[in-house]
């Protein structure tokens, strides 16, 4: 053990660690007068038991097998802790007890991120979801249906096979148990977020004379409803022995082609007027 770390209580190491814990920081991101607090002692007193240099405390909180910095924030791992629960066993294993174990901190400090688990649950889907890129794609400038409606079908693609796959395992919760309490949080969310960005946004196509009127929840599921089912489905069927499925590109233009078929003022929708 370095000389510089036999100076540092192991009072203060503790204190160091927990206080990290709570603000959710690596240790040598914690200030000072943090710490201090956390060991019931002053700033003053403290640093006299670091022997006055914060680099002691760094050394001996690696002694006792921390990093005392480069770690990623409490709010990054669990982000991408919980992910990888949802991906891989599905919402049932998305406890805050569980990601807490696998982003190696405390629920406590889970609490003090976030709030609670309807909160992370949110950023995770924000994060590993189609949503911020379907909203930035909505409210550019109108570049026509027929280049607009293709690339929200990518985006949803680019979502559905994102590592860890989080949107199939939430849909297929949807599907499974649809009354499931612990999807509150996504009903509370998802639903008023996707009227309000693409529902708005077909509701103003509607208003500028380029698409049919049709029930806004009905129309966005006549638009999204097929490429879910189709690309949810796809690494199934794609194992059918002579069953050729076309590419992802042509696929979602086939899809494009349908939906503004279906449902654009011109019955075909390659251009806007």
């Amino acid at each position: 053990m370095p000389e510089t770390s036999r100076r540092v209580p192991d009072e203060v190491v503790r204190a160091a660690l927990r206080a990290a814990e709570r603000l959710g920081k690596d240790v040598a991101d914690v200030p000072v007068l943090a710490i201090a607090k956390e060991a019931g002692v002053s700033r003053s007193t403290l640093l006299r038991r670091l022997g006055g240099s914060r680099q002691a405390l760094d050394e001996a909180v690696r002694a006792a097998g921390v990093n005392p910095g480069g770690q990623r924030s409490v709010r990054e791992r669990a982000i991408e802790a919980g992910a990888h629960l949802i991906g891989e066993h599905g919402l049932a294993a998305f406890t805050l007890e569980l990601v807490a174990a696998s982003a190696q901190c405390s629920v406590h400090s889970l609490y003090a991120a976030f709030g609670g688990r309807d909160e992370l649950l949110r950023v995770i889907f924000e994060t590993y979801g189609p949503i911020l890129d379907l909203e930035k794609v909505i409210s550019a400038p109108h570049a026509g249906l027929a280049e607009t409606v293709p690339t929200i079908y990518r985006l949803l693609v680019e979502a559905l096979n994102r590592e860890p796959r989080v949107l199939p395992a939430m849909l297929a919760e949807v599907l499974a148990r649809p009354h499931d309490p612990t999807l509150q949080a996504l009903r509370r969310y998802f639903i008023p977020r996707m009227l309000a960005g693409l529902g708005q946004w077909l509701a103003n196509e509607m208003t500028a004379g380029r698409i049919r009127t049709l029930p806004v929840p009905l129309l966005m599921q006549q638009m999204i409803g097929p490429v879910l089912i189709h690309f949810m489905t796809r690494p199934a069927t794609g194992e059918i022995p002579g069953l050729d499925l076309p590419g992802t590109e042509e696929t979602c233009a086939v899809f494009a082609e349908a939906f503004l078929h279906a449902v654009a003022v011109d019955d075909v929708g390659a251009r806007d007027e």
